[in-house]
Formats: structure tokens, C-alpha cells, sequence
């Protein structure tokens, strides 16, 4: 369990880089005898190796396996950036959380943090509030969330749901991350999370898993690591979670066995669970009543600035629209939601598929397609 005390909170803190942030941090932690002098090579040597952004305003900066020797004391140090801290390409991180962790205590802390990401008021609210105690409820787990994730359907049917990218460095942290989130939307209590994490995945090839759990809420959620991991000589690309709750999961198992026979396995890391549901649409643009879909093609894909167009552009249509990267993970997402839209990890030739509904919604789609095609703020044809 994370504990955290008021003295290690900074807020309202200010920094013109990730660096500048990971140091300060670092600072923090050698300060308090946590580490030794040196630890913070070891930060910026792991967020060399990947960005440690978790999302929904969220970074996790911490050390290499290399450098846990210098490790004296398990803990942590929080700071609130309420203008935001640019992490990664078109992600801005609110709360960065400086992690030490003499062995897999971190897990435990990954477990907690992913409660949060996926609500945006939740984020809301650890990036204003001026109230280290009410910081402290939230990341130490003490009572109920700021705000209740997605609950799960009541008429029997499955939900889906994907955490793209996850920054986990094993199997083991990848299906906690998987289970965090579906206990986020409440799929699973905590009794059904602590039977999950204790089943071994199953290797259904190409560097696919599948865990299995029953579950409240019947659901599959797509989880796929920041950068390929191995385990017991086996690629682990992308985990599948099963949670089993009468039949409305059957036609989705029925659709994996067919990919599995098909040796197809491999392409859920790419497209997501469009496979599940079907083959994804094709690469050209295309329109179907209140359907398009779109090819994106700016350099860089969509980082902040193309992406607060497409969200500009969306919010001029009263229409709800709803947006899904075909060859990310395939979930779809509010078109409307900066956060949302960064969060699919949208790059150059990638294709998103709109849905909209509402009485704008045809010039809805037509206005988005032109603002696609000329380079939503960044040129036409980019």
C-alpha cells in the first residue's frame, strides 16, 4: 500500500521540461536519504528507454534495475505541475510521482495509480486542488475515488475496453495494469481482481495472452505494454482479459479461436478489438450514413496541436461523435475529449473511424474529412 505524508507532496510546483521535473524529484528523493547520488542517471536512463506517462495527467518517473542498488529506502515523492509538464509528444503530465523502489514495491503503487486514469475529474482535481490531503486520499487508495469510473452493463451484454501503451516492464505488471483498470470500471470487485492476479496468463501465441477471470460485468480488455517484453521465452506483445459473466463474451472467444487457427493472433497488438468484432475497415476513405472514416496525415500524427483542432473542429457539431484508431487499439472514444483523442495514439497513415448521431451529424463528418485532409492546422497534406 502506498503511504504518502503531507511533507511529501509539492504543489503547485513549476518546470520548463521533463527533465527539469525528474530532477527536482530526484532531488527530493536524495534529500530524504531515500537514494543514493546518482539515482536520477538511472531516471533519465529509464525515461530514455521509454517515457514513463501513464496517461490522464499522470507520470511515474523511476530508475533502471541497474541503478536499484542505490536504492536505500522504499518511497516516494509527488509534485502537482498545474500548468502541466510537455512528457512526451502531445501529453502534458499534471502529477508526476518519483518512484524508489528497492524491489517490486512499485507494483503495488501501479496498482493504486491506475484507479485514476480514465477519469478525467479525477485528474481534474489532482491537478487544481490545494489540499495535499485530499491527494494523499486518492493515490493511498482511502475511500472512494474522486469519481466513479464506467459502471458495468446490467442487460447482460460485454463491454470493452483497451490500456494502450502501458509502461510495464513485465507479464506480471501488465495483467495487474489490465486488472486495475477493469476493477476501474467496474467490471471487478476486489475479491474477482485478487483471483485474476493469481492465475498465470495463458501464451495463446504470437505473443498474445489471455487471463481470464469471472467478473460482475462481462467485458474483454485489450492491454498492450509501452515496448515489447519476454517471459518464459515468449514475446508478450499484447494481453487479452476475459471477464466471464453468463454468455455475451461467447462471440468474441469464437472470433479468437478463428484468428488463432488463421495464425492472425499477432495483429490484435496493431488493429485492437476490431478483430473481435469483425475485420477492420478498409484504408480508404470511406462514408456510410453516419460513418467515415479518415486517414490521418500529418508527419507526426496527431500530437497536441492537430489534435485540439480535430477536437475544435468537433465541438463547432452539436452531433455526439465518437472516434476509434483502426490501427491502434480500436476503442472508441469521445472526438470532443483532447485527452481522449491524444490518448489513441494517433500516427501518420493511421485510420480513424468516426460515428456520429444528432441532427448535424452528416455535416459533422463531412467537416471533420476536410479538416483531416488539410492537415488539421498543419498544412494541407501536411
Amino acid at each position: 500500500m502506498l503511504t504518502l505524508a503531507p511533507d511529501e507532496i509539492l504543489l503547485d510546483q513549476r518546470a520548463a521540461s521533463k527533465d527539469e521535473a525528474i530532477a527536482l524529484l530526484a532531488s527530493r528523493l536524495e534529500a530524504a536519504a531515500l537514494v543514493e547520488p546518482g539515482y536520477l542517471a538511472g531516471m533519465q536512463a529509464r525515461e530514455a528507454q521509454h517515457a514513463t506517462y501513464l496517461g490522464n495527467g499522470i507520470a511515474i518517473p523511476h530508475g533502471t534495475t541497474e541503478t536499484r542498488h542505490l536504492v536505500r529506502q522504499t518511497g516516494v515523492r509527488v509534485a502537482q505541475f498545474p500548468q502541466g509538464v510537455e512528457w512526451d509528444d502531445g501529453q502534458k503530465a499534471y502529477l508526476v510521482i518519483a518512484i524508489a523502489a528497492k524491489s517490486d514495491e512499485h507494483l503495488g503503487i501501479l496498482r493504486q495509480l491506475t484507479r485514476v486514469l480514465g477519469d478525467e475529474a479525477a485528474t481534474e482535481r489532482l491537478r487544481t486542488t490545494r489540499d495535499v490531503t485530499e491527494i494523499i486520499r486518492v493515490l493511498s487508495g482511502e475511500g472512494d475515488p474522486l469519481v466513479t469510473g464506467a459502471t458495468g452493463r446490467t442487460d447482460g451484454q460485454r463491454e470493452l475496453a483497451t490500456l494502450a501503451h502501458f509502461p510495464a516492464l513485465s507479464l506480471d505488471e501488465l495483467l495487474l495494469g489490465a486488472g486495475a483498470r477493469a476493477k476501474s470500471l467496474g467490471w471487478l470487485d476486489t475479491q474477482a481482481l485478487a483471483t485474476l492476479l493469481g492465475a498465470a496468463p495463458l501464451h495463446l501465441g504470437q505473443g498474445v495472452w489471455l487471463a481470464r477471470t469471472a467478473a460482475g460485468q462481462a467485458g474483454w480488455l485489450l492491454a498492450t505494454p509501452a515496448q515489447p517484453l519476454v517471459t518464459h521465452g515468449h514475446e508478450v506483445n499484447a494481453l487479452l482479459l476475459l471477464c466471464a459473466n453468463g454468455r455475451g463474451h461467447e462471440a468474441e472467444l469464437g472470433r479468437l479461436v478463428e484468428l488463432t487457427g488463421a495464425g492472425r493472433l499477432g495483429e490484435l497488438a496493431r488493429h485492437g478489438l476490431t478483430l473481435l468484432q469483425g475485420e477492420a475497415a478498409p484504408a480508404a476513405s470511406q462514408s456510410d450514413g453516419h460513418r467515415a472514416t479518415f486517414t490521418i496525415v500529418n508527419p507526426h500524427g496527431l500530437h497536441a496541436r492537430p489534435g485540439a483542432m480535430l477536437v475544435k473542429v468537433a465541438k463547432e457539431y452539436e452531433a455526439e461523435i465518437r472516434v476509434a484508431n483502426l490501427d491502434g487499439s480500436g476503442e472508441e472514444v469521445n472526438a470532443k475529449s483532447l485527452m481522449k483523442v491524444i490518448g489513441l495514439g494517433v500516427k501518420c497513415g493511421h485510420r480513424l473511424a468516426f460515428r456520429a448521431e444528432g441532427a448535424d451529424a452528416g455535416a459533422a463528418l463531412e467537416g471533420l474529412g476536410e479538416a483531416i485532409a488539410a492537415g488539421l492546422g498543419e498544412g494541407a497534406g501536411a
